[in-house]
């Protein structure tokens, strides 16, 4: 049975970890210290829950299943074709790509910009810059662990060390009391936070380009491939539990010193200026670019490789060239835009990816549990959709979904997928007994 030595599955595991920490995975963890106060460590339980358990459970789900297709196959071909288009989208062109480029512009160049520079210019000419860079890298897949893993990741790594020992050694303050939205449940509010890195959206399509990195590295046998696949996801995890910690301790002392920020970005800002003074800007940007364009190009690659399945006329360059001009035009609207349209998306397609991962352990023969998941997928599918449509403004579904077990902590639509697990185990066990 081939095996990848030591150092090779380290790389493995940090080039995974590399292209899920970006944007997202950097603000949201400081934030949620700062809010959470000496509830942290509760609510990064809820958070690492849906941001790094779910995302390593997709790896090995998507690994053990042969791919994201025939996972969502299980319940209908049409719905494997639209749910992982609908993947591909948000984590590609329309969200997830521009807001690595619209956040690390925020964090990298908006704090060095010159007067009679206009801030909308700028964006431009960053875009252009920081575009081109991923696309060239993205052009070959099969080398990202190479230049990813072993450069640009522990780069990342060793600045965010920095960052953290300064704040061991020398805090601000300490852990103050809570915020009104993590007095109540921080476990629940954590949990939700832990949607917005979209990770384990990703999850179901980065397995993908790392099966063919360790392909690369000289494992040929499925088996074997599918076996190394898993534990890289288990590095990724325990590589993003560490950083995460990290920076949730950033944020808690941060926070009990300058109180709550508006967002994670400025909580961090506030954490380096404190530490490093006119340096510090310098050490985030870093942070920020370096953790952005590892998980834009790991996005260009993942995408571009399953839009060549779709139309392999096009090719996979092409493609690749066609997400990064897409993405260059989208992240010139700016990072407050893109995050507000990607709420509401993500709380649609979350709930959906959750349950269909659980069900791949659960139920893994799909052909003889489908009605389990149709009837899950069903249920869990128009219950989130619902939610997010009255979270963007369609007022006249709340009398009807406020009745919801668990609304109030906006999961309600765990009881609906629970019912379809009941409903359709009892079809399928009726069933054997009629035969």
């Amino acid at each position: 049975m081939e095996t990848l030595s030591k150092k090779k599955l380290l790389l493995a595991g940090l080039t995974l970890f590399s292209m899920f920490f970006g944007a997202g995975n950097l603000i949201f963890p400081p934030f949620l210290g700062s809010g959470a106060g000496t509830h942290t460590w509760i609510a990064m339980l809820g958070f690492a829950i849906t941001a790094i358990g779910f995302p390593v459970l997709g790896v090995v789900a998507v690994a053990l299943s042969g791919g994201l297709d025939k996972l969502a196959g299980h319940v209908h071909p049409k719905f494997a074709f639209i749910f992982t288009l609908l993947i591909y989208l948000s984590i590609g062109p329309c969200l997830a790509i521009p807001r690595t480029a619209s956040t690390s512009f925020e964090m990298a160049v908006v704090p060095f910009l010159r007067e009679g520079m206009t801030e909308t210019m700028a964006q431009f000419l960053y875009s252009v810059f920081f575009f081109t860079i991923a696309y060239l890298v993205a052009l070959k897949p099969d080398q990202l662990t190479e230049r990813l893993g072993k450069v640009l990741t522990p780069c990342l790594l060793i600045l965010i060390l920095i960052l953290f020992a300064g704040c061991f050694f020398h805090p601000s303050g300490s852990y103050q009391a809570p915020t009104a939205a993590y007095e109540k449940i921080p476990l629940v509010k954590g949990f939700l936070e832990g949607y917005l890195t979209m990770d384990t959206i990703a999850a179901l399509n980065f397995g993908i380009v790392i099966s063919i990195n360790i392909k690369k590295m000289g494992i040929r046998d499925e088996t074997s491939i599918v076996r190394e696949t898993i534990k890289a996801g288990v590095i990724a995890g325990g590589v993003l539990l560490l950083i995460y910690s990290a920076l949730a301790h950033i944020g808690a002392v941060t926070g009990g010193t300058f109180g709550q920020a508006e967002n994670g970005a400025q909580t961090l800002n506030q954490a380096v200026n404190y530490l490093f003074g006119n340096w510090g800007a310098g050490l985030l940007a870093a942070i920020f670019f370096i953790a952005c364009l590892n998980t834009c190009i790991g996005l260009i690659s993942c995408c571009s490789r399953y839009f060549t399945t779709i139309i392999p006329s096009v090719g996979y360059q092409v493609w690749a060239l066609l997400f990064a001009l897409s993405s260059l035009v989208i992240s010139n609207v700016g990072l407050n835009k893109i995050l507000e349209i990607s709420v509401p998306v993500l709380n649609a397609i979350y709930p959906v990816a959750i349950v269909l991962i659980l069900l791949s352990f659960v139920f893994r023969d799909g052909r003889k549990w489908r009605p389990v998941y149709i009837f899950v997928i069903t249920f869990t599918g128009i219950i989130s959709v619902s939610l997010s449509l009255e979270q963007a403004g369609v007022y006249w579904l709340k009398p009807v979904l406020s009745l919801l077990p668990f609304y109030a902590v906006h999961l309600g639509w765990v009881v609906p997928a629970l019912f379809g697990t009941f409903l359709g185990t009892f079809i399928c066990l009726a069933g054997k007994r009629d035969k």
